[in-house]
């Protein structure tokens, strides 16, 4: 039997980690350096960092943080949140993250994620969607839930698969927050649709 991997998903912004529930009414729940920390003694299997609001904002990664995390973190770290190019990426990678997230950006350079994969490997280029059901139905949003994508979901999974993503990440707006468990209509739709290993 296989053992579930378990990677805290840590929600970070200009002032530290923040809970959200349904993508919506950011609290502050603490500092990230000390959180990391935390789970080092608690032994996760690799974290999670996404920087909510550095695409909605529009400003750069903060490198000087992330680097800082990856010295403290002794576990693997995939960083998502406000990467738009391969330069950048490449920074980030050069400070020990194993892996990178991409979300918004894919909606308007599909590109990156082999650009990224031919320099790193698939196994460290990640794409994060967040995933809204509606009426049955199933919609990928960017912008932090606000902005809902024009595509057939069945179809972009695909896509994705066939441009060299290496993990899928896999956030359901209707369960964030919630502590309700998982929406395993949508896993398992995902996980029939493709061969790419699913974080949820």
């Amino acid at each position: 039997m296989l053992l579930p991997r378990i990677i805290p998903c840590l929600l970070l912004t200009k002032d530290g980690l923040v809970k959200t529930e349904n993508f919506k009414n950011p609290n502050y729940i603490g500092d990230p350096i000390n959180t990391v920390k935390i789970f080092n003694e608690k032994k996760a299997d690799e974290l999670i960092i996404l920087d909510i609001h550095a695409t909605t904002q529009n400003y750069e990664p903060n490198y000087k943080l992330i680097d800082k995390l990856a010295r403290e973190s002794k576990m693997p770290i995939c960083y998502g949140g406000g990467i738009k190019n391969l330069d950048q990426a490449k920074k980030i990678f050069s400070f020990g993250i194993e892996k990178i997230g991409l979300s918004s950006i894919i909606f308007s350079n599909l590109k990156i994620i082999s650009e990224i994969s031919n320099y790193a490997g698939s196994q460290s280029t990640v794409v994060v969607l967040d995933i809204f059901k509606e009426n049955n139905e199933y919609f990928i949003f960017i912008n932090n839930g606000k902005t809902k994508i024009d595509e057939n979901f069945d179809n972009f999974i695909v896509k994705l698969q066939d441009e060299g993503v290496g993990e899928i990440v896999v956030n359901s707006i209707n369960k964030d927050g919630s502590m309700s468990g998982f929406d395993f209509d949508l896993i398992n739709k995902i996980f029939y649709l493709t061969k790419i290993p699913i974080t949820v």
